[in-house]
């Protein structure tokens, strides 16, 4: 295995619909046994579908504001902003902004991520979603 530096300008972006835009990073394309990592865009006004992991998640704020709403409680979140989210947590991440994108950074402490959306109970690999295996 070998160590990897990756430029984000050269990873291909993918569309998740929504407003919501997803740049996977750290994965087992490049070699990751362990960890998924990557950066999301979400649009203003957009938020992602509230969900639960199989996994620990953290995510980094990088530009813009937004509302994190965990385990039932909101919060307002802004850049450098950090959130650490246990496995079976529900939640999700809302651009509260009317001009300007949220830009996450995320990593969950598993190759083998998921996602279940609680509203439909539909499962996938975090790694599916993002066309990486």
């Amino acid at each position: 295995m070998s160590a990897a530096l990756l430029r984000p300008e050269t990873l291909v972006v993918r569309d998740r619909g929504g407003g919501i835009r997803t740049r996977p990073m750290v994965t087992a394309k490049v070699g990751s046994r362990q960890m998924l990592n990557g950066v999301t865009v979400i649009d203003p006004g957009c938020a992602v579908p509230l969900h639960i992991h199989n996994c620990e998640e953290s995510v980094l704020v990088l530009s813009g504001t937004g509302r994190a709403h965990i385990d039932g409680e909101e919060h307002d979140v802004r850049p450098r902003d950090l959130t650490w989210i246990p496995a079976g947590v529900p939640h999700f991440f809302r651009n509260v902004s009317d001009r300007d994108p949220l830009e996450i950074f995320w990593t969950y402490a598993s190759i083998d991520a998921t996602r279940t959306i609680v509203a439909t109970g539909i499962t996938t690999r975090i790694d599916e979603e993002h066309g990486e295996r």
